[in-house]
């Protein structure tokens, strides 16, 4: 047995709020409830402790109330399907998670789900659809289903590997550790929160996508150094920190501190490049200031619901064998 003692994460980007958080998370218990996610009281209280709703409002902090609803509720399925994968037998069998992940991209594809075919799941990302529809433009739904499908890749990806026993190499995971994250979906919603309508050249220009991937590593690096002790007990290998153990032959802390050490290269790297971004014109820019400014908030946000909100994590020092 080992005392692993887990870093304190520091940004120099602001820590906010948004004002609707406890309504949000009101909300969002009745709307989990609602769809029937959760089964048992045990996983009610668990529920209740995750606080999922008060990510969503570190995250994008001056989102109205209605779509902060829409985007807690999303966050909520998109956490209790990456629990499904990491914790079932679904997790572990691609063809099976292959049928279901289709079905949920003919949902969005088609606005319209079976309750005998897809379940409680399906009910539950219908709703959430239905109510972003109104609120977006068919160019950015088709952007988002893409994005969708790039994430159940990353989940068919690690159903792979676990079915077969893998670990993957540390550079294949640093590749697909933003997809299976599912942040680059999220990073689309700040069109939806920020009311702001990027044209895709801003979006696809090479300095704009690193800041994003910059962001994206940070939260999934940070996720992984949180999750590390729980992640190796339930002995999966999609973990920044296990990936090290296994492949360099680190010792435990070792390995979390290099993790560390990877995380805050990236946020010195995204600190220098939001102050290299290009001028596009007066509209562009603007809005380009606010869809940086959530990837600010998601770095901060993320970070300070793991260590103050939730009782998802273990976060100051962990025991490991």
């Amino acid at each position: 047995m080992q005392q692993i003692h887990l870093p304190r994460m520091s940004y120099p980007f602001p820590s906010l709020v948004n004002k609707f958080a406890e309504l949000a998370e009101q909300q969002n218990v009745l709307w989990a409830q609602t769809f029937g996610l959760l089964k048992t009281e045990v996983a009610l209280a668990r529920f209740k402790r995750s606080k999922f709703a008060w990510l969503v409002a570190r995250t994008f902090p001056n989102a109205g109330y209605e779509e902060l609803c829409i985007l807690a509720n999303f966050n909520t399925w998109l956490f209790l399907h990456d629990d499904l994968c990491d914790e079932a037998q679904l997790g572990q069998q691609a063809s099976s998670l292959q049928e279901v992940t289709d079905y949920f991209l003919e949902i969005l594809h088609q606005q319209i789900a079976e309750p005998e075919k897809g379940g409680a799941f399906a009910m539950a990302l219908a709703d959430v659809w239905q109510r972003l529809l109104p609120l977006s433009h068919p160019a950015w739904r088709l952007r988002f289903i893409r994005t969708m499908q790039e994430y159940f890749r990353a989940c068919h990806w690690e159903a792979n590997n676990r079915a077969s026993h893998k670990a993957p190499p540390v550079a294949d995971y640093v590749i697909m550790r933003p997809y299976t994250g599912a942040l680059f979906v999220d990073l689309e919603l700040i069109a939806i929160s920020e009311k702001t309508d990027l044209p895709d050249e801003v979006l696809q220009h090479s300095m704009v996508q690193r800041l994003a991937l910059a962001c994206n590593n940070v939260v999934c690096w940070t996720n992984d150094i949180i999750s590390c002790a729980k992640e190796a007990e339930q002995g999966d290998v999609h973990n920044l920190v296990l990936a090290l153990i296994k492949e360099r032959g680190l010792s435990f802390q070792a390995a979390v501190d290099e993790a560390h050490r990877m995380h805050n290269e990236e946020v010195r790297l995204f600190a220098a490049l939001e102050n290299l971004l290009p001028s596009f014109d007066g509209v562009t820019d603007r809005e380009l200031t606010k869809y940086v400014a959530v990837l600010r908030t998601w770095m901060t946000g993320n970070y300070d619901w793991s260590v103050q909100d939730t009782g998802r994590y273990r976060v100051e020092s962990v025991t490991v064998e």
